[in-house]
């Protein structure tokens, strides 16, 4: 005897799989995917964290404009390096447009890329010299951490190379940015903060406490680039 359809198992369990797609698919945006009001309701969040005793109103003398970041809410893909290339040239087209010229001056990039962890800036790393990108004309990659690389050997290369973009740690281009004055915002139009890669412990760039304080302290707290981003000349971008 055929069973009732609403008590066929088989079809219960299609109902099952089919709802657990839907909710998947109804799963909230990434961070990175949040509209500009959004992000900086996020940033000035962490900043609060990153400078707890600060007031409201020192916190909001630091603040990154919402109109500096930039909206990115019409790139539907994943924010994975395996779709860099392809975010920047659809979603970035200011960006790109620039990493295809060659550079000026030494030392500085046109774009700082973010990452919490060495071995993720060496793979951003790769996936920014892609041609595609860099074109035939585009200046030289850096890859900026401490692993392995003295800081002294990063400053020697920055003062005598043309570079268009840098990868690197908050650390490391903290202290080329604020100590060594090696790395120049002359030219920088945008830094992208690489928000959506998670560590084998599922933290992101802001979820562990010392390198979200190197964030804001040393890169976006940085006086030459704060004030790059607050005039608008610097747009920050979350990835």
């Amino acid at each position: 005897m055929l069973l009732p359809v609403e008590h066929d198992p088989h079809r219960t369990v299609l109902q099952k799989r089919k709802l657990a797609e839907t909710q998947v698919d109804e799963q909230p945006l990434s961070t990175a995917g949040q509209p500009p009001h959004e992000l900086f309701g996020y940033l000035s969040n962490m900043q609060a964290k990153a400078y707890p005793a600060k007031s409201a109103l020192e916190l909001l003398d630091i603040s990154i404009p919402e109109t500096s970041i930039v909206d990115t809410t019409s790139w539907t893909e994943s924010r994975s390096s395996d779709h860099l290339v392809e975010f920047i040239i659809k979603a970035l087209p200011p960006l790109h447009k620039r990493l295809l010229q060659r550079p000026k001056v030494a030392g500085a990039p046109t774009l700082l890329f973010i990452a919490g962890a060495a071995l993720r800036v060496a793979d951003v790393t790769r996936v920014l010299k892609d041609k595609k990108l860099r074109g035939e004309k585009g200046g030289d990659v850096a890859k900026l951490f401490a692993r392995h690389i003295k800081l002294d050997e990063h400053v020697t290369y920055l003062r005598r190379t043309k570079i268009g973009s840098a990868a690197g740690t908050p650390a490391r281009i903290g202290k080329l940015l604020c100590e060594k004055d090696a790395l120049s915002v002359a030219q920088l139009t945008h830094i992208i903060l690489d928000v959506s890669y998670q560590d084998a412990k599922k933290r992101n760039l802001f979820d562990i406490p010392e390198t979200r304080d190197e964030v804001i302290h040393s890169v976006l707290g940085a006086p030459k680039l704060l004030q790059g981003i607050r005039e608008g000349k610097i747009q920050v971008v979350l990835f």
